[in-house]
């Protein structure tokens, strides 16, 4: 095989694997908005817009999104919630999907 093939594939790995990277730091970002979204609605204070949140689910951190609202029992019955999130976990599922099978 040539020398050249073998790099390109090498690299190739590593640009998935920090995709990898990234939807983990994203979800666990996303888990995390919504417990500290949660403690300050219980609190009164200055909440995290739902825009930001969305814009989070949509950037590929809809699953911590969805599990975060699960965990802490958070916007489970708004419906722009509860319908928006599993279409944007959808949206992210397709995505990853297509940067994997697109080579």
């Amino acid at each position: 095989m040539d020398l050249a093939v073998l790099t390109l594939d090498k690299y190739v790995q590593g640009a998935y694997m920090w995709l990898w990277y990234y939807l983990v730091a994203v979800n666990a970002a996303g888990i995390a908005v919504m417990g500290i979204d949660k403690q300050k609605a219980k609190r009164r204070l200055s909440r995290i817009s739902e825009k930001s949140i969305f814009t989070l689910a949509a950037l590929g951190g809809a699953l911590g999104v969805w599990l975060g609202m699960s965990l802490f029992r958070h916007k489970t019955k708004h419906k722009s919630f509860s319908q928006g999130i599993p279409a944007l976990l959808l949206l992210n599922i397709l995505m990853v999907y297509l940067i994997f099978n697109l080579r």
